[in-house]
């Protein structure tokens, strides 16, 4: 019987998991290296943004259903939910999963399910049992699995519970064993695989989507080149009932787009030509962008002699999120900064920033030479604005 689960990592995918199974009367021992983070939760407060995420967490820890730690401790359910970024020359670093199976290896008995969440390079779930298997761990006598997350920032508490889930374990008595336990809190069906597909199902998901912006992205290059409204024909082209062209941007931030699809490209090699490609055109489409902005500044400078204040709208990698992981936008500003320009760096979701001072939007907009529109926030929709620097669609 499962009574007791340790959550390690406690971010934008282990914190909600945590609250949402602490809150369906788990005991739920929650790990994060960073202090802070575990003051803060266990006061029953979050330190990301996430709606309905405060309420879940504050009657979690009031019900004594979820304690935050800096260690693990001895548990029924092991979830590693650790970040799993990239080292420079986009080689997967999954050195935070190594370590979180390590922290956990002296607290993992007999009959336990150790579950890798983090989206990971393919074998991963197998280091996973290697590294417990180095440090002492009869894992022939443990069910082991990898179970990717599949939310959407934003929406995570619901697509927690509504979504489906792909279980593939080491070996089919893991999958069965853990697909069991997540029935008992997941809505959506919960599919059966091996620990393998599994992992390239979550990088092959976000690879498609990566493609796909992709398309869009360089439509709206080829667009700004022949002078045509890239909203508009794409909204035409939508039309016909086979097209679904998606929205173009400033370029794909976040951490599973942005970085999933090179997890394929390195253990793939020249064999995933089109994956690499995707991720080419949307890494350009950010410098495509920031050389546009540059440019605006530069005629402006010469016109009016002095330089120009730029208003870059929105530093999150997507709408309404306070996320600013390899985010585009965010990038842009940075560039822009760099490069000796003046910016503006607006975004409505956060209060604070260390690089730079958050001036709120209006203000933005009363100082600005040039506004450059980023990401599609609610806060700048219907804005009465003229600029030829529209990124993200919000004025189409």
């Amino acid at each position: 019987m499962i009574e007791k689960i340790c959550v390690v990592g406690l971010g934008y995918i282990g914190l909600p998991t945590a609250a949402l199974l602490a809150n369906r009367g788990y005991e739920v021992h929650g790990v994060d290296v960073v202090p802070s983070t575990v003051e803060t939760i266990n006061q029953g407060k979050i330190h990301i943004v996430e709606p309905a995420l405060d309420t879940f967490v504050k009657s979690a820890v009031n019900s004594k259903k979820l304690k935050a730690d800096l260690k693990p401790t001895q548990a029924d359910v092991f979830i590693i939910a650790v970040p799993t970024p990239f080292h420079d020359g986009f080689v997967p670093n999954i050195d935070y999963v190594v370590s979180a199976t390590k922290s956990i290896a002296p607290y993992v008995r007999e009959g336990n399910i150790i579950i890798l969440e983090s989206t990971s390079p393919v074998g991963t779930t197998e280091l996973v049992e290697s590294t417990l298997k180095g440090n002492g761990v009869n894992t022939s006598t443990l069910y082991i699995s990898h179970c990717p997350e599949r939310v959407l920032p934003g929406q995570i508490m619901r697509e927690l519970v509504e979504n489906d889930r792909i279980v593939g374990g080491i070996t089919p008595e893991s999958t069965q064993k853990t697909v069991d336990f997540y029935k008992t809190f997941v809505q959506g069906e919960v599919l059966s695989t091996d620990a393998r597909t599994a992992e390239m199902a979550k990088l092959t998901e976000n690879s498609f989507r990566d493609t796909n912006i992709a398309f869009a992205n360089e439509l709206s290059m080829l667009c700004d080149k022949f002078d045509i409204n890239v909203w508009e024909l794409i909204s035409l082209a939508n039309r016909h009932p086979r097209v679904n062209i998606l929205q173009p941007g400033a370029g794909v931030g976040g951490h599973c787009i942005a970085v999933d699809p090179w997890f394929i490209v390195h253990a793939g090699g020249e064999t995933a030509k089109m994956i690499r490609t995707a991720r080419e055109v949307n890494t350009y489409k950010t410098e495509w962008v920031i050389e546009k902005i540059k440019n605006a500044s530069l005629e402006f400078e010469v016109k009016n002699k002095r330089k120009a204040k730029i208003a870059c709208m929105g530093l999150s990698f997507k709408p309404d999120i306070d996320d600013l992981r390899e985010s585009p936008a965010l990038y842009i500003a940075r560039r822009l900064k760099a490069d000796g320009l003046d910016i503006l760096a607006v975004e409505p979701n956060i209060n604070s920033h260390k690089e730079f001072e958050i001036v709120n939007y209006k203000k933005a907009l009363e100082q600005a030479d040039i506004v450059a529109f980023l990401v599609a926030h609610k806060e700048f929709k219907d804005l009465d604005i003229n600029t030829d620097l529209d990124f993200c669609g919000i004025l189409n």
